[in-house]
């Protein structure tokens, strides 16, 4: 069976966005990002891969046999937007996009320009509901070791 390619690593979150992230409003959305993400999972931010920060961790596997481990919520600072794994097809989730502001979607992942370009506290929702949607669907979700 293939290996992941995101796994939990113990590289720095904070070096990674002052060395890695060079646009100061990706820094800045990064630390805010942080805070929040911090606050609402209750868990510290670890790096996943080489560019992804995650937060906390759940064990998933897919009817085919593939498994592996993944942060409950990450994003990523890119050079085109904030890549913000966040989302899960529910049906809540799915009318809150509507209210979310200015974003574009990619398979499972959510792309905003800039923090200022969506409403935080929808987003918020969306991260509580797939935080639900976690909790119900994946036994034994809890934090990096």
């Amino acid at each position: 069976m293939a290996k992941n390619k995101t796994e939990y690593t113990d590289n720095d979150v904070m070096d990674y966005i002052h060395q890695q992230v060079d646009q100061p409003q990706k820094q800045a959305d990064s630390v805010r990002l942080i805070a929040l993400w911090t606050e609402w999972t209750g868990e510290k931010s670890k790096m996943w891969g080489s560019s992804i920060i995650g937060f906390g961790t759940y064990h998933y596997k897919y009817k085919s046999g593939h498994e592996g481990n993944a942060p409950l919520l990450g994003f990523s600072p890119r050079k085109a937007a904030l890549s913000l794994y966040v989302y899960f097809p529910t049906e809540k989730n799915e009318s809150l996009l509507s209210q979310l502001g200015k974003y574009t979607m990619g398979k499972s992942c959510i792309y905003v320009k800039k923090l200022s370009d969506i409403h935080i506290e929808v987003l918020h929702a969306i991260c509580m509901e797939t935080l639900d949607y976690l909790k119900k669907e994946y036994n034994g979700i809890g934090p990096v070791c």
